[in-house]
C-alpha cells in the first residue's frame, strides 16, 4: 500500500506565497514620529533584527523592496535544499541493490513535479515569518525601495522615516562576470534556476564554490548533463584540499564533467546551444549547453541606498564597512548579514543581526567573531567547518595538532553504506583547547553543530572523549576523534565498540 505523501503544490501556492511574503493591494502604515529601530531589508538578518526588537518593546520599521524573507526563502537555502532532497532520494534509489533491495523500475523523472514539490516547501516555510505575524508584534512594514536622506532619516515611496537607530540588512545579490558574450547569450542564477519549467539536458554551471556545487550535483543527480567549471585548482575555495578532494571525487563518480583551472572566456550562441569557450593551461576548449548556471559569488546590496547622505562607508564590491560591534561609520546606523560579512550565509546574517541590535539599542559592546560560526555545504557527502582552518594556524604562527577519524571506522557509518568522508579536529599544541573542526560526512550538517555547542562553552578534548554518546550513530566520529587525543596523551587505548 503506497504512503501517504504531503500534497503537491497546487496552482494557488504562489499566490499563498504572495499573501505571506508581499499581499497584492498592500498600503503600507502611516509612519511614527520617529522609531526606535528602522530595519532596512527583510531577508534572514532583517526578520531576525525585527522580530527581536519589537518583541522587547522597542517601536520598529521595516523595509523591503522584494518580497519577506530574502533569497534564504525566495532564491537559496529553501528552494535548493528541496531540489537536493529530491536528487538525493533519486540517487538513492539507483543503488538499491547494494543494500539488498531491489532496483526500483527506473521511471521518467516529472520535472514538473520535482519543482512543485519546491515552491509548496517555501509557501510552507514563509508562513513562520509572514506580513501578518510581523505585524501582529507591532512592526510597520512598508515595501518598496528605501534611501537616506540624512543620518538619522530615509524615504521610503512617499514616506519619511525618522529613526534613533537603523540597520542595514540588503543582503547581496549574484556576482555575473564580464565574460564576453555571456549577458547577449543569456545565462541563470539562484534568483531564476528555481522558475525553470523544464529539466535542461545540457547544463553548464560556471563556479564551484557552495551554491555551484550544490546545485550541479543536484541537477546531475536529476537527469542532466552538467559540466561544472572552476577557474580554481579545486572546489569550495575555503574548505581543506582532502574535503574538496572528495567532493570532486563524488562529483566524477556521479557522471559530472568537471574542469578545474578552466577559465569561461568567451560565451556564444551557436544554433539552439549556448557555447562556452574555456582556458586550460593556454589550451583552449568549448562546452555546449542548453542552460549556464552563474554561481561566481554574491556582491552586496549598497548601490541605492545612497549611503553617502547617512555618512555610512562602504565598497561597492566589499559592502558596507564596519566595525567590531556591526556599526557603521555612522554611529547611529549598523549593519548585518550579507551586505557587510565576508561569511555569506543564513546563520551568520541571524547571529550577526542579534548582536548589531544588541549593540545598537542596548549597548551590548558586544564584537562580532566569524570564528564562532559553522557553515556547510549541502552536496553529498556534506562539507562542514567552524573555527580555525589549517592553512590560517600557519599564516598566524598558531601551532596545532590534528585529530582525524575516517567514517570507514566508524560503526554506524559503515551499516549505512555512508563511509566516505572524515571527522578532523584541529586542537591548540600542548593543550586539550579545539580551534576548528572540518567534517565530511552524509550528516556533517548535524555534527558540525555539536563541534559549534562545544567550542562556544569552551569544552576541551579531553572532555569531550568522555560525553556519552548513542551507539550506533556517526556523531560518535567526534568522541572516538577526542579519544584519539587522549591516548596521545596518556597512551590509553579506546576503540568503538562493536554491538
Amino acid at each position: 500500500m503506497r504512503r501517504n505523501r504531503p500534497r503537491a503544490a497546487g496552482p494557488d501556492d504562489e499566490a499563498r506565497l504572495l499573501q505571506r511574503v508581499r499581499p497584492p493591494g498592500w498600503i503600507d502604515p502611516p509612519p511614527k514620529a520617529i522609531y526606535d529601530l528602522v530595519v532596512v531589508g527583510a531577508g534572514p538578518a532583517g526578520l531576525e533584527a525585527a522580530e527581536w526588537a519589537a518583541r522587547r518593546g522597542f517601536s520598529v520599521a521595516l523595509i523591503e523592496r522584494a518580497h519577506l524573507g530574502g533569497n534564504s526563502l525566495n532564491a537559496g537555502s529553501v528552494p535548493s535544499k528541496a531540489i537536493i532532497r529530491t536528487a538525493q532520494i533519486r540517487d538513492g534509489m539507483r543503488d538499491a541493490d547494494a543494500f539488498g533491495a531491489p532496483l526500483p523500475n527506473e521511471l521518467p523523472l516529472d520535472f514538473g513535479e520535482v519543482m512543485a514539490r519546491m515552491r509548496g516547501i517555501r509557501t510552507r516555510v514563509a508562513v513562520y515569518h509572514s506580513v501578518h505575524d510581523l505585524a501582529a508584534l507591532g512592526i510597520d512594514i512598508f515595501f518598496g525601495a528605501a534611501r537616506f536622506i540624512g543620518t538619522r532619516t530615509l524615504v521610503v515611496n512617499d514616506a519619511r522615516l525618522s529613526f534613533r537607530k537603523a540597520l542595514v540588512a540588503t543582503g547581496a545579490r549574484p556576482r555575473i562576470p564580464d565574460t564576453p558574450g555571456l549577458e547577449r547569450t543569456g545565462y541563470r542564477t539562484s534568483d531564476t534556476i528555481f522558475d525553470m519549467a523544464e529539466l535542461p539536458k545540457r547544463l553548464a554551471v560556471m563556479g564551484g564554490g557552495p551554491l555551484g556545487c550544490e546545485l550541479a550535483q543536484a541537477f546531475c543527480r536529476l537527469g542532466a548533463h552538467v559540466t561544472i567549471v572552476q577557474n580554481d585548482a579545486k572546489f569550495l575555495p575555503r574548505e581543506e584540499r582532502d574535503a574538496a578532494e572528495i567532493l570532486s571525487w563524488s562529483m566524477a563518480r556521479d557522471g559530472m564533467e568537471i574542469r578545474l583551472n578552466t577559465a569561461v572566456v568567451g560565451v556564444r550562441r551557436e544554433g539552439g546551444a549556448k557555447i562556452l569557450e574555456t582556458l586550460n593551461n593556454e589550451v583552449r576548449g568549448e562546452i555546449a549547453a542548453d542552460e549556464i548556471l552563474v554561481c561566481t559569488g554574491r556582491i552586496p546590496n549598497v548601490e541605492d541606498l545612497d549611503l553617502a547622505a547617512a555618512d555610512v562607508a562602504f565598497e561597492p564590491g566589499c559592502g558596507i564597512r564596519v566595525d567590531d560591534f556591526l556599526c557603521s561609520t555612522n554611529s547611529d546606523i549598523y549593519a548585518a548579514g550579507d551586505v557587510c560579512l565576508s561569511l555569506k550565509f543564513t546563520n551568520a546574517a541571524q547571529s550577526s543581526a542579534r548582536m548589531a541590535v544588541r549593540n545598537a539599542l542596548q549597548q551590548a559592546g558586544q564584537r562580532h567573531d566569524g570564528s564562532a560560526i559553522p557553515w556547510c555545504t549541502f552536496c553529498d557527502p556534506e562539507i562542514a567547518h567552524i573555527g580555525l582552518q589549517v592553512w590560517e594556524a600557519r599564516r598566524r604562527a598558531i601551532p596545532i595538532k590534528s585529530y582525524t577519524v575516517m567514517l570507514s571506522d566508524v560503526d554506524r557509518a559503515i551499516t549505512d553504506g555512508q563511509e566516505t568522508g572524515f571527522v578532523k579536529i584541529h586542537v591548540a599544541e600542548g593543550s586539550d583547547r579545539i580551534l576548528g573542526a572540518t567534517i565530511v560526512a552524509s550528516r556533517a550538517s548535524e555534527l558540525i553543530n555539536e563541534m559549534a555547542v562545544v567550542m562556544s562553552t569552551g569544552i576541551g578534548m579531553d572532555a569531550l572523549a568522555e560525553v556519552v554518546h548513542t551507539y550506533p550513530a556517526q556523531s560518535r566520529a567526534l568522541m572516538l576523534a577526542a579519544q584519539a587525543y587522549r591516548r596521545d596523551v596518556d597512551g590509553t587505548v579506546q576503540r568503538e565498540p562493536s554491538a
